[in-house]
């Protein structure tokens, strides 16, 4: 990817996020986004190969940019329930967008494959830092996977968001830190 200058990459970015959340992935296209960005096409295929890879660097970006947050509380429940609640704030102001884009991604197999490849490449230090505390305080006996539990807690916000739809309140904060993330930590745990 070539390195563009960093305020047309953002107008290009955020020109792609609007038109998603307007006419979605199907009904836009690179010389729209072009247009909005007031860039020419050239300039976005030098840095993105296609519609995918820059919608999947925009919904990554995004994300990754508002990635849960957390503080160090003193206890890894604590811990846990700060980057779960951010995770939560995080999925509701972009909820409408979720929603769109996980039907594309049924039917669009290489935007799929694009957005997998980026999963694996995240950066988790949100959860990381609050688990390696954890086992510093002796709160766990060991490491533990930090990918999967964050599946498993974006796993909770997604099916609450598709079930129940946001908002995400104290009460279900506390039930899934509580009833499954801690549970799930402390068996985890290797020592």
């Amino acid at each position: 990817m070539a390195p563009l200058d960093p305020e047309r990459e953002r107008a290009i970015l955020d020109a792609t996020m609007e038109l998603l959340s307007e006419v979605g992935y199907d009904r836009m296209s690179v010389d729209q986004i072009a247009k909005r960005a007031k860039a020419s096409k050239a300039t976005i295929y030098r840095r993105w190969p296609g519609k995918p890879e820059l919608v999947v660097d925009v919904i990554c970006r995004r994300f990754d940019m508002d990635a849960p947050q957390g503080a160090d509380t003193g206890s890894l429940r604590g811990d846990l329930a700060a980057v779960f609640l951010s995770l939560c704030k995080t999925v509701e102001r972009k909820h409408t967008l979720i929603i769109g884009l996980s039907s594309t991604l049924l039917s669009h197999q290489e935007l799929a494959r694009t957005l997998r490849a980026h999963l694996s490449t995240r950066d988790l230090d949100a959860v990381r830092d609050p688990l390696e505390r954890a086992v510093e305080r002796g709160e766990l006996v060991g490491p533990v996977d930090i990918g999967r539990l964050f599946a498993v807690a974006e796993a909770l916000v997604w099916h609450r968001l598709i079930f129940a739809g946001p908002p995400f309140g104290p009460e279900f904060v506390a039930e899934s830190v509580d009833g499954v993330l801690m549970p799930l930590a402390t068996a985890w745990s290797k020592g």
